[in-house]
């Protein structure tokens, strides 16, 4: 049975004041999961509106309730984890074990975000005026414009709202197309059931022929006060250019060509199941995902042995079967364009080691080498299952071929030489690196953001308790002060 959603504004489910509804189909299957309303932009005019009047209310609230209600929350939503699962699976064509890390990662940043509530609330800077206090308070920012993407849907829904709930501000929350209701209304829902008061959270989604028309109402309403972003570059782009238009500060979190250097004296087991992992996980449909394996040359020649060995092992197929690991692309336009990025290689002296060949819905796991600038899946972000492979002399060509990219998101070195890794480290020009570990790293009291393409701002850690609130300045004179007249 179709399932069937409409908007959340101001606590009702209501739907888009022009009837219309769009298609949420699965990426397995390609039937019609679910019809969510269409909204348009008096949709979100009205959603900002409710947002707005539920501001004073749930910024005066006390920060203990917000910390309260948040805990609930994360209790509420691991509760269900089989109902998430069943959704997700139809909606994304995620298996169960990604949607097992999406409600446990969700849930601990609904917890660490519950803190921001309790945050010091300012401080008093020094003055010297005699007899005057001077105070920085920081208070809620206000109305959240929230966009958000469709590939770890819970966890990016999460990590864009709970903190700016959490301080107190409002939130209009745009979910993906391609995911409405995992990506947004699922927990919105849960969050209404934990007794978020109505017009704190708002919801609405739309046909994807609108999007552009949706996400500039909701960025020019001059009521929003913040804008948040998780997505590809070409449409953080288009989101930055719009807030910079309207003077809105944005948090953008962008795509990334992510890479992993592999040093000659680095535990080959562990490398090749943790860049699998960083690969292949959700059909390497995630934005740390690694897309650049960079070894050394030493070890090149085993650890591509090892990996391609491994890679030909992971099940794929149908992500309702507990065994797959691979599961669909979320549409057929995504396979074509991985299917591209990989005949092209190919096509200009690639050497395919393992799959190739889209096949429906499905990608084939895959892995290249002999990769060249000329290739266009050197540059561009694959967002697929195709792990490249690159083999580089020394550590310096291994930096450079990193850095060798317009995107700067999550990086990861392999050495057993702390010294080394963090020699290595210092050098990348990434918005974290990881040593001995992977890439697809998440935890809430940590700063997740990228630099260059790959964004400004950041998500997690005290900087977005900052980008959420405003701070202002107060002073409180004892006496009068002397005028020069």
């Amino acid at each position: 049975m179709t399932v069937k959603r409409a908007l959340l504004i101001d606590g009702r489910d209501v739907p888009a004041r022009s009837g219309r509804t769009a298609e949420d189909r699965s990426p397995y299957t390609g039937e019609v999961y679910a019809l969510v309303a269409a909204a348009d932009a008096e949709d979100v005019r009205a959603a900002v509106g409710a947002a707005h009047a539920a501001f004073p209310h749930w910024a005066a609230t006390p920060p203990s309730a917000r910390r309260a209600l948040l805990m609930r929350a994360a209790d509420l939503l691991e509760s269900r984890l089989a109902e998430f699962s069943d959704v997700m699976l139809n909606e994304t064509g995620g298996t169960r074990a990604w949607a097992r890390v999406n409600v446990k990662v969700t849930a601990d940043q609904m917890r660490q975000a519950a803190t921001a509530a309790m945050a010091p609330a300012g401080h008093l800077p020094a003055t010297d005026r005699t007899g005057q206090w001077s105070l920085a308070v920081r208070e809620p920012a206000g109305v959240v414009a929230a966009v958000v993407p469709w590939n770890a849907p819970l966890i990016l829904c999460a990590r864009t709202i709970m903190v700016a709930l959490a301080v107190g501000d409002t939130v209009v929350l745009r979910p993906s197309e391609d995911a409405p209701i995992t990506s947004g209304l699922f927990l919105a829902d849960v969050l209404r059931d934990a007794g978020l008061p109505d017009g704190a959270l708002n919801v609405v989604t739309n046909d994807r022929g609108d999007a552009p028309a949706v996400i500039e109402a909701l960025i020019a309403d001059p009521r929003v006060r913040r804008v948040a972003f998780t997505g590809s570059t070409a449409v953080g782009r288009i989101v930055g250019r719009l807030a910079g238009e309207y003077l809105k500060p944005a948090a953008l979190e962008l795509g990334g060509k992510n890479p992993i250097i592999v040093c000659e004296d680095a535990d080959l087991d562990h490398a090749v199941s943790a860049i699998a992992y960083a690969k292949f996980q959700n059909s390497g449909q995630v934005c740390l995902a690694v897309d650049r394996i960079i070894l050394n040359r030493a070890i090149a020649g085993e650890f591509t042995a090892r990996f391609v060995e491994k890679a030909a092992g992971l099940r794929q197929g149908d992500p309702a079967d507990p065994a797959t690991v691979v599961g669909p692309l979320i549409n057929e336009r995504a396979v074509e364009r991985v299917a591209a990025l990989v005949d092209d290689a190919v096509g200009k002296g690639a050497r395919m080691l393992l799959g190739g060949g889209a096949d429906g819905r499905n990608h084939p796991v895959t892995v290249l080498d002999g990769l060249t600038p000329e290739m266009r899946v050197y540059h561009e972000e694959t967002f697929g299952p195709v792990a490249s492979l690159y083999t580089v002399a020394d550590d310096d060509a291994a930096v450079a071929l990193a850095n060798d990219t317009g995107y700067g998101l999550t990086s990861a070195v392999f050495t057993r030489d702390t010294t080394r890794a963090l020699s290595i480290a210092r050098r990348l020009r990434h918005g974290s690196t990881h040593v001995n570990a992977h890439t697809i790293q998440e935890e809430p009291q940590a700063p997740i953001g990228g630099i260059k393409d790959s964004g400004f701002g950041a998500f997690g850690g005290p900087q977005e308790i900052d980008f959420f609130t405003q701070t202002r300045w107060i002073t409180l004179a004892e006496q009068p002060e002397p005028l020069p007249f």
